[in-house]
Parts: structure tokens; C-alpha cells; sequence
């Protein structure tokens, strides 16, 4: 593969984790985050999430729900997305603090906010290198089936790009056809490092 790819969602758990993990099986340069300030998972109501601090191991976060109340995380799906989670790499990790990773080519979002997110935090970095990077937002819905078919269109898209001689040249074409073949609006934007 020719491209080094990042995916980012909020909490770098469910979206970015599901195309990070389909991606690096299909031999993908790709790397995944989240934008938010801390780790969300959904707890025993939506006013009781479960909240981790980036860099906490995706083993300990099982380990705790598992502890906590291990029928209601493994019936809402919460510890198998874990375990899958625990089995690509070791912690969620956040956006805005992975200038240490080096640059990517393309960027793939799943959510407007966190699109916008992405882009205010590449605009305010310093801009050495001149290098761009396409960021796309295709719009997923945070659920375990949304996050597969997610995944899914977000691998086709990279294969598309990566069939192209250049993405700089023909992502018009290549985010054109994509839209109409799966009827899916896409954001993108055009940023350096």
C-alpha cells in the first residue's frame, strides 16, 4: 500500500476501531484515535457512561466492565468491541497528540464534529513540511452495525484511492463516483503538514 491512513472518531472504541482493524487485515498502512477529552462508554444509563483517560489499556477497560456488570457490557456489545479493540493495538489514543506519529496521507472521520476537530487541529500545527493530507468525514452512526458498514465504505473508498495514480489529482473523481455508487454524502477538506 502506498498511503498511511488514520481513522478518527471521538473515542477512538467503536468507528475508527472497526475500519482499523478491517483496514490493517487487508494490509493497510492505518493508524486510529479519538478527538474527545476523555474515553466514553456507554454505562447503566446515558447519564453514567463509563469514562477512561486516553492511553488507558483497552485489557483494563474489559476488565473493569467485565467486573462491574459482565451481562449488561457483553449484551450491549461493549466487551466483544473491546476485546476486538485489545487485539489491534494496546490503548485508545487521542488525535491532538500524535504529531510523534509522523504524518498521514489520508484521513477518514465519522463524524461531522470530529471532522471539524481535525481540521481546526491540523490548521493550528506548524506546517513544515508542505505535505498534504485529504480528510474525509463519511457520516456513521455510533452503533456496532453502523461502525461495520462504516468500515466496510471506508475500505472501498481506500481502495479507490489507492487504485489511483494520484489522489491529489483525481479525488474529485474518485469521492464523485463513491458518493453515487453508495449514496453517501462525504466532507473533505485539503490540509498540510
Amino acid at each position: 500500500m502506498k498511503f498511511r491512513y488514520a481513522m478518527v472518531c471521538s473515542s477512538n472504541q467503536n468507528r475508527s476501531m472497526e475500519a482499523h482493524s478491517l483496514l490493517k487485515k487487508q494490509g493497510f498502512d492505518v493508524s486510529s484515535y479519538g478527538t474527545g477529552a476523555h474515553v466514553k462508554l456507554p454505562g447503566p444509563s446515558l447519564r453514567e457512561p463509563n469514562v477512561y483517560e486516553f492511553g488507558t489499556p483497552y485489557k483494563h477497560m474489559f476488565d473493569d466492565l467485565r467486573h462491574k456488570d459482565p451481562e449488561l457490557y457483553k449484551g450491549n456489545g461493549i466487551l466483544p468491541m473491546l476485546k476486538r479493540n485489545s487485539s489491534v493495538k494496546l490503548a485508545p489514543q487521542r488525535w491532538q497528540d500524535n504529531a510523534a506519529d509522523g504524518s498521514f496521507d489520508i484521513v477518514f472521520t465519522f463524524e461531522e464534529k470530529v471532522f471539524n476537530m481535525v481540521i481546526e487541529d491540523l490548521h493550528s500545527r506548524d506546517q513544515v513540511l508542505l505535505k498534504s493530507v485529504l480528510v474525509i468525514n463519511l457520516e456513521v452512526k455510533d452503533n456496532h452495525e453502523e461502525a461495520a458498514v462504516g468500515a466496510r465504505l471506508a475500505l472501498d473508498l481506500c481502495e479507490q484511492i489507492e487504485a489511483a495514480e494520484s489522489w491529489e489529482d483525481s479525488v474529485d473523481d474518485i469521492l464523485a463516483s463513491f458518493e453515487t455508487k453508495h449514496r453517501r454524502k462525504l466532507l473533505y477538506s485539503i490540509s498540510f503538514y
